[in-house]
């Protein structure tokens, strides 16, 4: 484990304690000394204050990149080249440019570079996309992720030098959600993004992402510190119907188009001068998780990590699945750029 913060620590640590007949912490990999004691103490591991030295240690199969959003690339490099696996939290790379160099050197290397996109194995999208490809919200319209909060941030993630802002955070989360249920394309995106005094650092911590392909719904997705009343996570139009919610639940209701009476176009007004109206033949549906924290993601992407390092399964979390996610981030990045100009 390079990185011993929030993530390392909190997040993929924790998960693996939880699956100890499929992983042990060999190393771990921080600058601070109280940090890497503690790990000693509790995981019974080698500790390393310098990367190099820590990527060159020869009992590692797995290394894990938590550290840092600007040092992931530099880092999984090293890894590489040391013959090690790397699994590096997002964002994968804060430009296209050290994504790809980081997907190039997995391949000389033959070893796994692989995304920490947990979101994809949290219980609601898992439940979204089970309905989507139900069918039963016919023709999609419009899918609406939102990521709302109100909260003032003073770390290390409200600095672009290291990375930071709500693009690389949150965005990073949603548009690999939205590329897992729509397919790997390479839409057109429209940007435009604020700094709230809320934030002490010089990033963004207010964004909107529009994205839209041929075949594709409209999306549009809403990332913000600065919302006093956050709105569901999820809204999702179709022409049978809609779902919403969030990770605590999912409501969706849907018609079937073939009980609907048969209508025609009328060009003279109603009797009653009113609006057309019917009875529509509902079909009501929701589910709620109860038990799902955020860590229970990480546990399952690791239990699909060891899948695939037994050789059981393809790299579902392979690099090159989150290449048109930061090929999207980067562009979103350069347009606000354009508008601070």
């Amino acid at each position: 484990m390079a990185g011993l913060g929030r993530a390392g620590w909190g997040l993929h640590i924790a998960a693996l304690s939880k699956l100890p007949d499929m992983y042990v912490v060999k190393a771990v990999a921080d600058p601070g000394a109280d940090r890497r004691q503690e790990a000693v103490t509790r995981l019974g591991c080698r500790s390393y204050d310098d990367f190099e030295r820590f990527a060159a240690d020869d009992d590692i199969d797995l290394i894990v990149i938590a550290t840092p959003s600007h040092r992931h690339a530099s880092q999984a490099l090293t890894a590489l080249a040391n013959g090690k696996h790397v699994l590096i939290d997002k964002p994968f790379a804060t430009s296209l440019k050290d994504a790809d160099a980081v997907i190039s050197a997995a391949q000389d290397a033959q070893r796994l570079a692989l995304a920490s996109q947990n979101l994809r194995f949290t219980a609601d999208f898992i439940k979204v996309s089970q309905v989507l490809t139900s069918g039963v919200l016919g023709k999609l319209l419009q899918i609406s992720i939102r990521r709302h909060a109100f909260r003032r941030r003073w770390d290390w993630q409200t600095l672009r030098e290291h990375g930071g802002g709500i693009l690389n955070n949150d965005a990073s989360h949603v548009i690999d959600q939205v590329l897992v249920l729509l397919g790997q394309r390479s839409p057109a995106v429209f940007c435009s993004g604020r700094r709230s005094p809320l934030a002490l650092g010089d990033a963004e911590d207010h964004a909107k992402i529009i994205l839209t392909a041929p075949g594709w719904p409209l999306v549009d997705l809403e990332l913000s510190s600065t919302c006093a009343f956050p709105q569901e996570q999820w809204l999702i139009y179709g022409a049978c119907g809609s779902l919403t919610g969030g990770p605590s639940g999912l409501r969706w209701r849907y018609i079937d188009p073939l009980l609907l009476p048969p209508r025609e176009v009328a060009e003279r007004s109603t009797a009653d001068r009113a609006y057309n109206t019917e009875d529509l033949p509902w079909t009501e549906e929701e589910c709620s998780f109860p038990q799902e924290t955020y860590g229970t993601s990480h546990v399952r992407m690791y239990q699909e990590i060891h899948r695939t390092m037994a050789g059981n399964e393809p790299a579902a979390l392979d690099a090159r699945t989150v290449r048109q996610q930061i090929a999207i981030l980067d562009e979103c990045h350069k347009m606000l750029l354009t508008e601070e100009a």
